[in-house]
């Protein structure tokens, strides 16, 4: 499975931004995918995931009400709408996906993206 996130840039507080995360290689309805972000010196961060159908989906707390990720199987394609956005959400966003169910845990996924890089300017 080969996975590409685009959508990253700059923007203010309290714009709004949408990422993509492109899959191909496998059936994509079959992927459980999720968004984590790193920062520079810290360990990349669970942001949000979807199960396949897209009927189940996690959040981190501090993004609850802010961001909804959203997928579109039909065009192997996971969204992350980011709105509301907060100088502290600047980080390297990166998309993931695995077979089995969701998790948070970022060692667990076997598929990654490149990585887009979102900032966020106060």
């Amino acid at each position: 499975v080969q996975l590409q996130a685009s959508g990253g840039g700059l923007v203010q507080a309290g714009g709004s931004l949408r990422l993509s995360c492109v899959a191909s290689g496998r059936a994509f309805s079959n992927l459980v995918v999720a968004w984590f972000r790193r920062v520079p010196g810290k360990e990349r961060e669970f942001v949000a995931s979807i199960f396949r159908s897209g009927s189940n989906t996690y959040y981190l707390d501090s993004v609850k009400g802010r961001f909804t990720i959203s997928r579109d199987n039909a065009k192997n394609t996971v969204y992350l709408q980011m709105n509301s956005l907060k100088p502290e959400d600047t980080a390297v966003y990166y998309c993931a996906a695995r077979l089995a169910t969701i998790t948070i845990m970022p060692s667990l996924y076997d598929y990654w993206g490149q990585g887009t890089q979102v900032t966020v300017s106060s």
